[in-house]
């Protein structure tokens, strides 16, 4: 077992439970008299991308906090406690994600969406530059490059994500066609992006 294993494991369960709590929000719905079950389920439309946006953003959470952990060969106390952070900030996305899906297209709930992915980004920021400091935490024989590559990709997120509050004044759909832009930059970053 890794020294980090405990920590991954933790981390785990909390990305799972946060993942799974999203369903809740999707209800089987009362057809009227005047209408029918095609429209009613048609009726709840943000509710279905608003699940489908904010899991497939905690499934890249996922993917990246694997990234920084395969990385690193120990874990110590400040580290456990970014990482924490990060995951108090996860284990709230369900309650952005149904007021998105209540109140689709206002500027509060998509402005509320955007600053908690900008807080969720300034989290990954601040673990991964904790991660890296000094190289303590780093397995001996690292892949350099990766590290260079994720430290490039963490100094913009926070940054786009702050770019996707502002954009809440230009319109809300604006907001959350950015925020689901960013997911699918950080999923195909690790992968297709090589430097």
């Amino acid at each position: 077992m890794s020294a980090t294993a405990r920590v991954e494991a933790f981390s785990d369960g909390v990305f799972a439970i946060a993942i799974t709590l999203l369903i809740l929000d999707l209800h089987v719905p009362d057809a009227t008299p005047a209408g029918t079950l095609a429209g009613a389920l048609a009726h709840q439309w943000p509710s279905y991308v608003a699940y489908v946006m904010s899991f497939s953003v905690i499934l890249v959470m996922w993917v990246n906090h694997h990234r920084i952990f395969s990385l690193l060969s120990r874990a110590d106390h400040p580290l456990l406690y970014w990482n924490g952070l990060l995951l108090m900030l996860i284990s709230i996305v369900p309650f952005p994600t149904a007021l998105l899906a209540k109140y689709p297209g206002t500027r509060l709930a998509a402005g509320i969406y955007a600053a908690h992915g900008l807080l969720i980004a300034l989290a990954f920021t601040a673990l991964w530059r904790y991660a890296i400091r000094g190289g303590h935490l780093l397995h001996p024989h690292h892949d350099r490059a990766e590290v260079a590559r994720m430290s490039r990709q963490y100094r913009y997120g926070p940054l786009a994500y702050l770019a996707a509050c502002l954009l809440v004044f230009v319109h809300p759909y604006a907001t959350i066609a950015l925020c689901l832009a960013l997911a699918l930059f950080f999923a195909f970053r690790g992968f297709v992006v090589k430097d």
